[in-house]
């Protein structure tokens, strides 16, 4: 979700970040220039690192770059300290970068199927998503991909995670974050490197956005006792549960439309009432909910890839909150998830933690199949 700012926002697009170890090594698809300009881009990284401690200290660094680094260090030390979390050497050094957006991903579904196009990396699995450092390359697989009637969303990530197996800096990308989003990424990431079942994106990224949006009312309420940011960090949670229940609110009459026999025209055009209802529908039932301000959905710019991108993020949000409440903490609720998980699907591990009779209606997401499948599993 985009960094809100007071005043106007932008609508949030889907987490500009990725667990990225997918750009270090991969298999069956990716071609040895594609592995060769990532493991060159990671090395660059690597090389520019500066210990956070050292450029604290450097005058001739912007006050504001040292003020965010102590920060990212404060936030780096509760996440480890006060959450349990593994951070490992990431997060103790900091890499200046020379351009503003650190790789474009690019993500794709089928036209009529809410099934998301994967691309399978060692560690990681299947993983919806294709990472570029060159974005003509990013560019160039988009157009390759609608080619194929595919539904395509190409955008920027500003952080990744290794997933422990490099340190990872601290990004100059990651710096343009306000505070509060800054320390939220911070615990995001780190979440990622703690826990990160393979093959189960939808279930890393929404479970670490809970962890982020939590822990960062938890740093600020409680560790900082900064009163201004704890509320601020409490409305930005709320918000992203709003949101969350709005993009699932348009997964029925989606499926409604795809799984009907109306030759590909009408589903086209039915699709697209879709998605203007759901435009309308933000107007006038979740903007008034929400606690900043936010743009208007432009219709011309919804379609089956922006809706994947949605809920690789915001899938179950309220039955994390339930864990939350059940436990009155988030290290608990953590800790029993992670135990529950520990069997077999961590979606499965969710449902059983949470009480069917406080459940409400369901959220349901895209499956995580491969590529050649042709169903889509609920969540």
């Amino acid at each position: 979700m985009s960094a809100v700012r007071p005043g106007r926002a932008r609508l949030p697009v889907s987490r500009g970040r990725a667990a990225l170890l997918l750009l270090l090594l991969c298999a069956g698809g990716c071609s040895p220039a594609y592995v060769l300009r990532a493991g060159w881009e990671e090395a660059r990284i690597l090389s520019a690192r500066r210990p956070i401690r050292a450029v604290i200290h450097d005058t001739t660094v912007a006050r504001e770059t040292r003020d965010k680094l102590r920060l990212v260090l404060d936030a780096r030390d509760f996440a480890e300290r006060d959450l349990g979390l593994r951070a490992g050497a990431s997060y103790e050094s900091f890499t200046q970068l020379h351009r503003d957006t650190l790789v474009l991903i690019v993500l794709a579904a089928p036209e009529f199927d809410l099934r998301w196009k994967t691309w399978w990396f060692p560690i990681v699995g299947h993983v919806p998503y294709k990472g570029f450092f060159d974005f003509d390359d990013a560019r160039a697989e988009a157009a390759g991909l609608a080619e194929e009637g595919y539904d395509v969303s190409v955008r920027p990530v500003s952080a990744f995670s290794t997933l422990g197996w490099f340190p990872d800096p601290i990004m100059s990308t990651t710096l343009r974050l306000d505070s509060l989003g800054l320390v939220e990424t911070v615990i995001h990431e780190i979440t990622h490197s703690t826990y990160f079942p393979t093959g189960q994106a939808d279930f890393n990224e929404s479970f670490a956005n809970f962890v982020g949006y939590r822990g960062a009312i938890e740093f600020f309420c409680e560790a900082v006792a900064d009163e201004s940011a704890c509320v601020r960090a409490q409305w930005r949670w709320e918000d992203t549960r709003v949101f969350g229940h709005f993009f699932h609110s348009i997964l029925a009459p989606l499926e409604e439309v795809y799984a009907s026999a109306m030759p590909d025209d009408e589903k086209r055009a039915a699709k697209r009432e879709v998605f203007e209802a759901a435009a309308q529908r933000f107007e006038t039932e979740y903007k008034p909910r929400l606690h900043a301000q936010y743009g208007s959905l432009d219709p011309d710019g919804l379609d089956n890839a922006w809706m994947i991108s949605r809920l690789l993020y915001y899938t179950r949000l309220d039955d994390f909150e339930r864990v939350y409440e059940s436990h009155g903490a988030l290290v608990p609720s953590v800790e029993a998830l992670m135990r529950e998980a520990a069997a077999g699907d961590p979606w499965e591990a969710l449902t059983r933690l949470v009480s069917p009779a406080d459940t409400g209606p369901a959220e349901t997401g895209p499956g995580e199949a491969d590529d050649s499948a042709t169903t889509k599993g609920s969540r």
